[in-house]
């Protein structure tokens, strides 16, 4: 199995209610009359509290094109990428030199050379870490880059592999844009950043890691025919413009339940064996909808809503919050199963079975 010794998160530390957020994002998106009514409600609706940004947010207003924010994407990235990584690996108990492979996920930049190379050379790891960069699975992709973690380990139970994902989604917000799916956009989304350090089986710090120390026992991916104008960006020329269907929420009410209760099956254990969830948080309906779809009760998927409420949605960053969260809260005992998951454009699915 592998084993997660580190899970660190990460938050810029320019913080703001929602209200104040609103305010600043009717005059970046040009909302009036009825569209700024509209605007109001779907951010008073999101279930978002407060959120952290990239930069202050009288700066946004001044971004003159996809450059310039893209620009901001990399520089802040960066910083928090390297502070996740580096603080997961303090956590683990591990050096830079130690990392034998190092995988980024990101969908709300672009860098090149990609990001977990830049936070390779600030952190100071290896000049000879294989480096994997993940782009294009959205919000899923802090579940797949975890599962991807064990695939690699399974090959190589001596090695150290790290994962790092960063999200700035503040960045991607379009300026002068009243289409329902910016606007629903720009209320959910925050930014922020999560490592995860995992070893395979042979390494020492699997033999030492505490009781409780989270392993990976297996994974699954699961892609939905037919939905790829479900959930995604069309790249222009001011940036990466969202594709958000209104038909997800139903996507993942219809679709889910069976892959989970199949992916269990395969296990020996059912939907009432799981005994903590790291679910990505989607929105307020999609969260109604994994509840839904799983059978379970709200509280199951506490920490999840919490987490929405608190950081907002950090696309493929928060399910590592998520299981930071959790691992800080409410502890699963040792031994018991869990599942991450997290949905993404494709309309895709990532599972991911954990064991305490």
């Amino acid at each position: 199995m592998t084993h997660l010794v580190g899970v660190e998160a990460v938050l810029p530390e320019h913080r703001y209610d929602q209200p104040v957020i609103t305010d600043a994002l009717t005059v970046i998106v040009g909302a009036e009359g009825r569209t700024e009514t509209l605007l109001r409600r779907v951010h008073a609706s999101s279930g978002v509290d407060r959120r952290h940004l990239a930069l202050p947010l009288d700066q946004y207003a001044a971004l003159a094109d996809f450059g310039e924010a893209n620009d901001a994407f990399i520089t802040a990235a960066v910083d928090l990428g390297s502070a996740a990584v580096s603080a997961a690996l303090d956590r683990a108990g591990l050096r830079p030199a130690d990392v034998d492979l190092i995988i980024s996920t990101t969908i709300t930049g672009l860098a090149v050379p990609s990001l977990e190379a830049r936070i390779a050379a600030r952190v100071g790891l290896r000049d000879d870490v294989v480096r994997v960069p993940i782009v294009g699975l959205g919000c899923m992709a802090g579940a797949a880059g975890t599962a991807r973690l064990h695939d690699h380990l399974v090959g190589h139970p001596g090695a150290v592999a790290v994962l790092v994902s960063v999200e700035l989604c503040s960045l991607t917000v379009q300026r002068g844009d009243t289409s329902t799916a910016n606007l629903v956009a720009s209320g959910l989304f925050g930014d922020g950043a999560g490592a995860v350090v995992a070893v395979g089986a042979e390494h020492p710090a699997a033999r030492s890691a505490p009781a409780g120390t989270p392993t990976v026992v297996a994974s699954r991916s699961r892609r939905f025919a037919d939905t790829e104008a479900a959930m995604g960006w069309d790249v222009r020329s001011t940036g990466l413009r969202i594709v958000l269907g209104a038909e997800v929420p139903e996507l993942v009410r219809s679709g889910v339940g069976p892959d989970v209760v199949a992916f269990l099956a395969d296990h020996g254990l059912q939907v009432s064996d799981v005994g903590w969830w790291v679910c990505h948080p989607g929105g307020p309906k999609v969260i109604d909808a994994l509840v839904s779809a799983l059978g379970v009760d709200d509280a199951a998927l506490a920490v999840t809503t919490d987490s929405l409420r608190r950081v907002g949605n950090l696309s493929s960053a928060s399910v590592l919050h998520i299981l930071r969260d959790t691992l800080d809260r409410c502890p699963p005992p040792a031994g018991s199963p869990g599942v991450m998951m997290a949905m993404g454009p494709g309309f895709s699915l990532e599972l991911v079975l954990l064991r305490a």
